[in-house]
């Protein structure tokens, strides 16, 4: 017998004299919190999204579709790179304008591999305003988690306003929960007892956002 069936085995014998529950799960917990705080239109929504985004640390850029590979190439010169980590199902124009090598993610890379890389560009599944809160689920153009964890620099894409929402509920409703789901606020940080902030503790020191759009609105917030 091993172990799981050992832990198993205890709950259920501690559950025997427990009455089941005939609630249904959808009933069981009230649902009736706000999705969102307050109303905002579609572009007050974004601008609390970049607001909230730079209050993390997090370095926003704001581009159309069209001027997105001379964005990112223009983040990656600025930052030295000389390598970026690419997911299978990234946009090939994203980074048409890039004078780097492109590195390629393979299942079998190490984690001593992916740190030798100088950054790395993803989409994002969605972005939450409210949280600026960039969540990411191993989707084509965002690739395996480790990836976004171990290089120094992250640049992530966000497609405005289809891949915005207000509120944690509205982005759950989007989010397939069985997906490895990274929910991103800002570089990764930590602090002691003393609250000397840290960063890159276990995840990369910079993250910049770009978000993208068709309109013709280009501006930086940092």
């Amino acid at each position: 017998m091993s172990s799981r069936d050992l832990i198993l085995g205890r709950v259920r014998r501690a559950l025997a004299d427990v009455p089941e529950d005939d609630t249904p799960y959808e009933q069981a917990v009230s649902r009736d919190y706000p999705r969102q705080h307050g109303e905002r239109t579609v572009e007050e929504t974004v601008d609390l999204l970049a607001e909230n985004l730079a209050d993390y640390r997090a370095i926003v850029h704001r581009c159309t579709a069209d001027a997105l590979a001379a964005v990112i190439a223009g983040l990656l010169a600025e930052r030295g790179a000389r390598t970026v980590l690419v997911p299978p199902g990234l946009d090939p124009r994203w980074l048409a304008a890039a004078d780097a090598e492109l590195v390629p993610d393979r299942a079998e890379g190490t984690a001593h591999e992916l740190d030798r890389v100088d950054s790395v560009v993803t989409g994002c599944a969605v972005a939450v305003a409210e949280t600026g809160t960039v969540v990411l689920d191993g989707g084509p153009d965002q690739g395996r988690r480790r990836i976004t964890l171990v290089p120094d620099h992250h640049i992530c894409v966000v497609r405005v306003p289809d891949q915005v929402v207000a509120s944690v509920p509205q982005a759950l409703e989007r989010l397939d929960p069985v997906r490895p789901l990274t929910w991103i606020s800002g570089p990764s940080a930590t602090s002691d007892i003393e609250l000397e902030r840290v960063e890159g503790v276990h995840g990369p020191r910079t993250l910049e956002v770009v978000l993208v759009s068709d309109q013709d609105r280009t501006e930086v917030t940092s």
